[in-house]
């Protein structure tokens, strides 16, 4: 599908997109926007170091390979809360997140954001589609993300899809941490993530939570972290949510040997899975 593009001067100002997208809890439509949003965004090196310390990412010239998530996320925002995105936003669910990294994430100080929503289909549990996230720089494509967004309570026609499943390598643990009570807040300080499921009990109650719940991106960031083994480019790493991180808990990351591509595994108390993944060649 050919998309149009509109060019913003200046990222969206965050506090006006949560207002939208608390405001708005109806499914409008079952039609994606075919209109995408592009806009230059800045890198602020003191931005990058604070999340650097809350994500467990230690001090290096490259930008953390989750970063650019953080740049993209107020377009990702304005995107979903327009009008003419059929779903409410607090109500959609992460399914799932893939980023390539192309080229080295180094002497980055300016790039160019794309995104745009693409793939509706059916599900099991309602509807997913891909939220498409794409980072360049002056020299070309730099980094891209693939994001699987669930809508319950939207009936599509045919079938869902079946889930692939690679064939289950041998994974050692790798390392453990504490995920703190405060970590959604830390997370949303350096992240501009202020979604209320991961700030407090109180907040997430609200939405159904019993506990404020560990925001995925920082357990994805926190996981990478770990792998430093990780190269730094032409790399696809996958990663598929599974069941909440209940704050505070303690976690533990498995993963295959180091090499070209591999397995990793987070877990909690009873060995309850939390986020399954993998990492290989961009294809």
């Amino acid at each position: 599908m050919d998309h149009e593009w509109s060019y913003l001067t200046t990222p969206p100002a965050l506090p006006g997109l949560f207002m939208q997208a608390a405001l708005r809890r109806k499914i409008t439509s079952t039609q994606l926007p075919d209109q995408g949003l592009r806009c230059w965004v800045s890198v602020n090196p003191q931005q990058v170091e604070a999340y650097r310390k809350v994500c467990g990412f230690t001090h290096s010239s490259l930008l953390p390979p989750t970063y650019p998530h953080v740049l993209a996320f107020s377009l990702q925002m304005q995107l979903m809360t327009s009008r003419d995105f059929p779903f409410p936003l607090m109500g959609l669910i992460h399914l799932g997140n893939r980023i390539s990294i192309l080229r080295p994430l180094g002497g980055v100080s300016q790039v160019r954001v794309s995104v745009h929503v693409v793939n509706l289909q059916p599900h099991a549990k309602g509807a997913t589609f891909n939220l498409i996230t794409q980072i360049e720089d002056a020299l070309g494509p730099l980094w891209e993300e693939d994001s699987t967004m669930l809508c319950r309570s939207v009936q599509l026609p045919g079938e869902p899809a079946g889930d692939y499943e690679p064939a289950p390598l041998p994974l050692l643990e790798v390392e453990r941490w504490q995920a703190p009570a405060d970590i959604g807040r830390q997370y949303a300080k350096v992240s501009g993530d202020y979604n209320p499921i991961h700030l407090s009990a109180a907040s997430a109650k609200i939405f159904g939570f019993p506990r404020a719940i560990a925001h995925g991106l920082w357990l994805e960031a926190r996981t990478l972290a770990a792998l430093d083994h990780l190269p730094a480019s032409n790399i696809e790493i996958d990663v598929q949510f599974q069941k909440p991180v209940r704050l505070p808990s303690e976690v533990v990351l498995s993963a295959s040997a180091p090499g070209s591509s591999g397995q990793l595994r987070l877990t909690g108390a009873n060995n309850l899975v939390h986020m399954l993944g993998s990492w290989q060649p961009v294809a």
